[in-house]
């Protein structure tokens, strides 16, 4: 079972795909995510995902989400393969223009953080984030 934004009504997978849509959006200057952001969970921008999905989820409608069944979320299913995609992806649509100096900020500071999540999960796969980081590297 996944949630609808409450706000865009984008479909999410679970509670933190979630709350990363809401903060990513509203960090993106969607004024629309940011006041509901305000509204609803003042303060999101000191939570965990985890934290935030727990607050938002309660406030969107559940939904059947077919397409989210495999639990890696491997995005085989037309979705973005990672945030910086999805972000780019958004930032692309007709009417949205270019990126704000902020916006890109943000891009790059997500892809920083994709990158170390990734890292972790593959130290809990018995690499470790150096290597990790060494591989990216040599690309």
């Amino acid at each position: 079972m996944g949630y609808a934004c409450p706000v865009c009504d984008t479909e999410q997978a679970d509670a933190v795909h979630l709350a990363n849509h809401l903060a990513v959006t509203a960090s993106l200057g969607r004024q629309d995510h940011s006041e509901w952001l305000a509204e609803y969970a003042p303060d999101w921008s000191d939570c965990s995902p985890e934290e935030l999905g727990e607050i938002v989820s309660q406030y969107a409608r559940e939904i059947e989400t077919p397409g989210f069944e495999d639990s890696r979320h491997d995005h085989d299913h037309g979705r973005p393969g990672s945030l910086e995609e999805g972000l780019a992806r958004q930032s692309r649509q007709p009417g949205r223009g270019t990126l704000s100096a902020d916006a890109e900020s943000v891009i790059q500071e997500a892809r920083v953080m994709s990158r170390r999540m990734e890292g972790e999960r593959d130290a809990d796969d018995g690499a470790t984030a150096d290597e990790e980081s060494i591989d990216d590297s040599s690309a």
